[in-house]
């Protein structure tokens, strides 16, 4: 049975594992207190949101959210992160953290729910344009 809900205390270990592999997806290697700052800020819930997908009480999948003000519509919902451990994928976890994230922007009036993926990721790009449109927009970042 698949449930999506907030991450509880005792999901600490299993969401660090799931986010540290996440950050590997995307090579990237994090120190200790960055994910105990995260961890720390989903749980205060008052900047960055996170919630858990649990496969028969197994922590499978997360991600992590935001919300914020834009010039041309209601406030934004920005998916940051979205992974699935990889014995999971193809029962719905990703799909349903989506549809969790949206539901939790709709309740608070924003007008839209986006993220970005790397091209290549093909895997999640099928799920994706299943569920979203793709409007053809390529992210620039600047790292500081």
């Amino acid at each position: 049975m698949l449930t999506i809900g907030p991450l509880e205390p005792s999901d600490r270990a299993a969401w660090q594992q799931l986010f540290a592999g996440y950050n590997e997806f995307y090579g990237r290697t994090m120190p200790a207190e960055f994910y105990d700052q995260a961890w720390t800020r989903f749980q205060l819930g008052n900047e960055i949101h996170a919630l858990g997908a649990h496969l028969d009480g197994r922590l499978v999948g997360i991600t992590h959210f935001l919300t914020h003000a834009s010039t041309t519509s209601p406030d934004s919902c920005y998916l940051q992160d979205l992974f699935t451990a990889p014995e999971a994928r193809g029962q719905g976890a990703a799909r349903a953290l989506i549809a969790a994230v949206t539901d939790w922007a709709k309740d608070r009036g924003c007008g839209r729910v986006y993220w970005s993926t790397q091209e290549s990721n093909e895997t999640a790009r099928r799920l994706y344009d299943q569920v979203a449109e793709n409007r053809g927009f390529i992210l620039y970042s600047i790292p500081l």
